[in-house]
């Protein structure tokens, strides 16, 4: 059994490290993957620069990464459903216990809910990882590990269309062309949204929102009043739209998503910002607009994994830089700085391929 578990650690605040890790040692229900393939997330950059994330903490050493696909290498004495040599895709959201929050489906509620790379809990960017097995999916042989990897990302838009309610005609507001409004974008079209626009700062952003089926683009500056832009949202589109994601965490973005939207239609806040928000409630509250939370996501893999197989989404385009694992350093400066849309991390130092 190979020795090798390079693991990318979060100490503190800006202090990440490459260190060797021990192999775990899976229980009755796990599974221990042999990573492949895992993406950098915007939290992953938070948790490193900021040493937390809200209440999240780093208190002691933690392995970053929770977009992540892998390749099955040893299986628990109590697993059926997969085997050795299995391609999986990594849920990583694990509930616990069997509390009213799992009994009810919400199980992304509970308050303890394990979860890679939220304090304490180590994820995903290492060599070998164990895993509960429940939580791992096999990949169709059509998908290729960054598809499975950029499950995780895709769930977010999945669920967040879910609770927004996007069905067959809708009209969608996405605030923000970051990788999760990307992948709301997607989800959206995919579920039936006739009509979808994108608002960003960057041109490059929504060039490549464009390339993903956006229907329309909206350029954003600083200085942009949210009144105004809730108007050329509804210029562009025609009519206001029937629900708006936003993705930014913005305040004065959060605003416009709130003007913008449709009187007894729903604004749901994907993006994380600041912890006090001043936004329009009398507005929303006297036109019926509801606001809808987002944690996570929820009974998303098997679906985005069909949607994915069956090609009703692409999300390859996302991708557009790789590192090995040994370059994880500079993998992460690259995300910090906002280059590029999806940074992907190559665990398996044998099989770089996507």
């Amino acid at each position: 059994m190979d020795k090798d578990n390079l693991s990318v650690v979060v100490h503190s605040k800006g202090d990440l490290r490459l260190e060797q890790r021990p192999i775990p040692e899976p229980g009755p229900n796990e599974l221990l993957l042999q990573m492949h393939s895992v993406g950098i997330c915007g939290s992953d950059v938070h948790m490193w620069l900021n040493g937390r994330i809200g209440d999240f903490v780093v208190k002691q050493p933690m392995v970053l990464g929770h977009e992540a696909s892998g390749r099955v290498v040893k299986v628990g004495s109590a697993v059926t459903h997969l085997k050795e040599g299995d391609r999986v895709a990594v849920e990583p959201g694990v509930p616990r216990e069997v509390d009213e929050f799992f009994k009810s489906g919400h199980y992304n509620l509970s308050p303890s809910v394990f979860f890679c790379s939220s304090p304490p809990d180590d994820g995903t960017l290492c060599r070998y990882y164990k895993h509960n097995a429940n939580f791992c999916y096999k990949l169709p042989d059509n998908l290729t590990f960054e598809e499975g990897a950029l499950i995780e990302p895709l769930s977010v838009g999945i669920h967040a269309c879910r609770r927004a309610g996007v069905t067959l005609g809708s009209s969608v507001f996405v605030c923000g062309a970051g990788p999760i409004g990307l992948v709301s974008l997607l989800a959206a079209k995919a579920m039936g949204a006739s009509q979808v626009i994108i608002s960003d700062l960057s041109s490059d952003r929504l060039a490549k929102a464009k390339e993903i089926g956006a229907d329309f683009l909206l350029p954003v500056k600083k200085e942009d009043e949210p009144k105004e832009m809730a108007k050329k949202v509804e210029g562009m589109l025609g009519c206001m739209p029937e629900i708006s994601i936003e993705c930014t965490g913005v305040q004065s973005s959060i605003q416009t998503a709130i003007y913008a939207t449709r009187s007894g239609g729903a604004v749901v806040p994907v993006g994380f910002g600041a912890d006090m928000t001043t936004v329009p409630l009398l507005n929303a509250a006297l036109r019926e607009v509801d606001i809808r939370g987002v944690f996570r996501y929820r009974n998303t893999w098997p679906v985005a994994i069909s949607m994915l197989a069956s090609k009703k989404v692409n999300i390859k385009p996302l991708v557009t830089h790789r590192f090995p694992l040994e370059q994880a350093v500079q993998a992460f400066e690259m995300s910090r700085q906002g280059l590029g849309v999806k940074v992907i991390l190559k665990c398996d130092k044998n099989d770089q391929n996507p």
